[in-house]
């Protein structure tokens, strides 16, 4: 039986369908979700092995680092449920690195992004290594992952956030029953 959370994300799904595009605050709905114990964490490792499969066409250090992500996070021995903390540490520093570029503006510096599925899979690890615990924190992310940018509506959900908003009402509901076992 669907939850609470299950069937608001199918609402944003089912808007997406009618209008084309639904406000990305809608999201906001995960954050009291995420504050059950190890949502987080699982959360931030299923983002970030997603992120991790979509570095297809990058060339140079992007493309080693999307190969190393993609070696912890999708190709372990079934033996190890979980990826070593220890290397997962080790590929978030070098992400961290890869894009650590600051612009200064006229209101602050701004860190220049040059690979957002990287992003994604270095915000997934933080998640996953417990540096960022809070609700808001899994909000983010997933809002991250979900926005797509369309000149009509700006960055929301809209037409290719629909794909990824049913992945995540999958994980949603697959997470769930695990927990009532």
């Amino acid at each position: 039986m669907p939850t609470q959370v299950q069937d608001k994300l199918t609402a944003i799904i089912n808007e997406i369908d009618r209008t084309g595009h639904a406000n990305i605050m809608r999201l906001t709905v995960l954050k009291k979700w995420f504050e059950h114990p190890r949502r987080l964490r699982a959360f931030g490792l299923w983002v970030a092995e997603r992120a991790a499969n979509r570095g297809e066409g990058v060339t140079g250090e992007a493309a080693a680092l999307f190969e190393q992500a993609r070696t912890l996070l999708t190709e372990r021995p079934l033996s190890e449920p979980m990826p070593g903390w220890t290397a997962a540490e080790v590929l978030h520093r070098r992400l961290v690195a890869f894009q650590n570029t600051h612009r200064h503006q006229q209101w602050g510096p701004v860190r220049i992004i040059q690979n957002w599925d990287l992003l994604l899979v270095e915000e997934g690890l933080d998640l996953y290594l417990g540096q960022k615990r809070a609700p808001t924190d899994g909000y983010r992310l997933a809002a991250d992952d979900c926005q797509h940018y369309d000149p009509r509506f700006g960055t929301n959900l809209n037409g290719p956030s629909r794909e990824r908003l049913v992945a995540l009402l999958g994980f949603v509901a697959t997470l769930e029953a695990r927990e009532g076992e």
